[in-house]
């Protein structure tokens, strides 16, 4: 929406709250006028209900309000009378209007004395919206879906992602479902509507993105896979409604990427990564005559996920789809195994694989590709034939411009251009598990604005339904090996529960 259509909407807005509220408004032994006035009427209300005045802030929060509004109108129906569950349930499909009854009728008063208590529905609706609040603005719970960082996150694992540290996002979507994704659990439909959508801005963090952090992003090229534009591409999905990955950064703005033999290299040098990394790759492992290994030695001992072993008796070798360098070593000192290799993706002259951003370099590999220069905010990048692949994507679906070429020349909004100044910062995200993760090799850069948050503690992880207790309540981030203060915990939970116990004992005996 425009700033204009937006204009006319609130305007609309406020001259549906006057016409149905005014008299409410001098019941309640305010004036007329008060009921008139944007944002100050919203305080006013919140007086005549007997709320907070802050109340007023989160009825102008997307998503939130979504919420608030209901409760606002149930509370409005309660202090002017109206209290039954029947009076509740209309006041909320009615969406509000079912006030315009009670504000023309005669016989309605301001009650607000005989208000002893919230109803129970009005309570459960701010229950939701401090939820919503914590959910969207604080730490969002974040479940492990995929190996892609296994070793580090394991799948099964659940997280709290903090969306302060690197600043939370206000909602573009303005119409969803409250602390859901972009699908609505048990009924399998769409939580939101794609219209309309709001400018969205980012809170000030207190860390920027770093090289080795794993971050949550949405990603950046999800679709609506049902809907089509005109040209016949897929719709892509609002930013925030977009599916939530969780990757490792391995390279930040203005950096310059490159993959050598499935080593990171940036800006020439190889990455370091946290003590923690474990990079897993696909590894062929033979055996001596047709020996197999104990499942439970590679299960058990080495940690390796069942359906990542595969076994070929003809030849006597194993697969293993993600194996750590560590497990490597330790099965080339097996007396039963005759050989380790790594395996390496190698491109095919004859059968050229353009799988790989961007999508023009038939030689790239998931283990060699590059260089590639990830785009900074206030930085230009030339644009010619050759480096238009890389930034295309970035210039008209993340920084919204349009971008055609004719005869030989590049035309951005309308106008010849040579080079290209970004308006915000890039990211290049990547799985631990190289050889089993979608991730920046396929599809390109991470904008800035696709950024969600930073897992910063697994409180819960299972694994084929029995729990891993020994990475309950265990950071994520920094180096050696994950502590659990699971024990913790329970210490401090026995101590609340013991104090309590007592002091309500106590209490009855006094």
């Amino acid at each position: 929406m425009t700033l204009l259509q937006w204009f006319i909407f609130f305007l609309a807005v406020q001259v549906i709250h006057f016409a149905g509220t005014w008299k409410l408004y001098e019941k309640a032994g305010r004036k007329r006028w008060e009921a008139a006035v944007p944002v100050y009427n919203a305080v006013i209300m919140m007086r005549i209900i007997r709320k907070p005045w802050w109340w007023a802030i989160l009825l102008f929060i997307p998503v939130v309000n979504l919420i608030m509004f209901p409760a606002v109108w149930v509370q409005t129906l309660n202090v002017f009378g109206k209290r039954s569950a029947t009076d509740s349930l209309l006041g909320i499909v009615t969406l509000g209007f079912y006030i315009y009854a009670i504000n023309y009728d005669d016989k309605t008063t301001y009650q607000p004395e005989d208000e002893a208590k919230e109803s129970t529905l009005s309570s459960f609706l701010f229950a939701i919206v401090v939820a919503t609040i914590v959910h969207t603005y604080f730490i969002q719970p974040f479940t492990i879906p995929t190996p892609s960082l296994e070793k580090t996150l394991l799948v099964g694992d659940f997280l709290f992602v903090s969306k302060v540290n690197y600043g939370a996002r206000t909602p573009s979507t303005a119409i969803a479902a409250p602390m859901v994704h972009d699908t609505i659990p048990v009924i399998k439909t769409k939580s939101y509507s794609s219209w309309p959508q709001l400018p969205s801005f980012r809170f000030p963090g207190f860390e920027k993105v770093e090289k080795n952090d794993i971050v949550v992003f949405n990603w950046p090229i999800d679709t609506v896979v049902k809907f089509r534009d005109k040209s016949g591409k897929r719709v892509r999905k609002p930013i925030d409604k977009k599916s939530n990955y969780v990757k490792r950064c391995v390279g930040g703005p203005g950096d310059t990427f490159s993959l050598k033999d499935g080593v990171v290299f940036i800006n020439g040098k190889e990455l370091k990564l946290s003590d923690r990394a474990r990079l897993q790759h696909v590894y062929f492992v033979t055996t001596k005559d047709g020996n197999m290994l104990d499942s439970n030695y590679l299960i058990e001992e080495l940690r390796i996920r069942r359906e990542d072993i595969s076994y070929n008796s003809n030849g006597n070798q194993y697969i293993f789809r993600a194996l750590t360098g560590e497990n490597a070593e330790k099965l080339k000192n097996n007396p039963m195994v005759v050989s380790v290799e790594k395996y390496k993706f190698k491109a095919d002259p004859n059968n050229p694989d353009t799988s790989m951003f961007p999508h023009t370099h038939g030689d790239w590999t998931v283990d060699d590709m590059g260089p590639i220069y990830i785009p900074q905010e206030g930085k230009s990048v030339e644009l010619n034939k050759e480096t238009l692949p890389f930034y295309k994507m970035a210039i008209t679906e993340y920084e919204h411009n349009t971008l055609e070429e004719k005869d030989g020349q590049i035309f951005i909004n309308g106008k010849a251009a040579t080079s290209y100044t970004f308006k915000q910062d890039y990211y290049w995200m990547m799985g631990d598990n190289r050889h089993n993760s979608e991730d920046s090799r396929y599809w390109g850069f991470v904008p800035a604005d696709h950024i969600v948050g930073k897992p910063v503690f697994i409180w819960m992880s299972w694994e084929n339904g029995k729990p891993r207790w020994d990475r309950f309540f265990t950071t994520v981030g920094g180096d050696g090996e994950p502590v659990s203060y699971f024990k913790y915990f329970l210490g401090a939970l026995a101590l609340y529960i013991g104090y309590s116990f007592f002091k309500k004992r106590k209490a009855v005996k006094g």
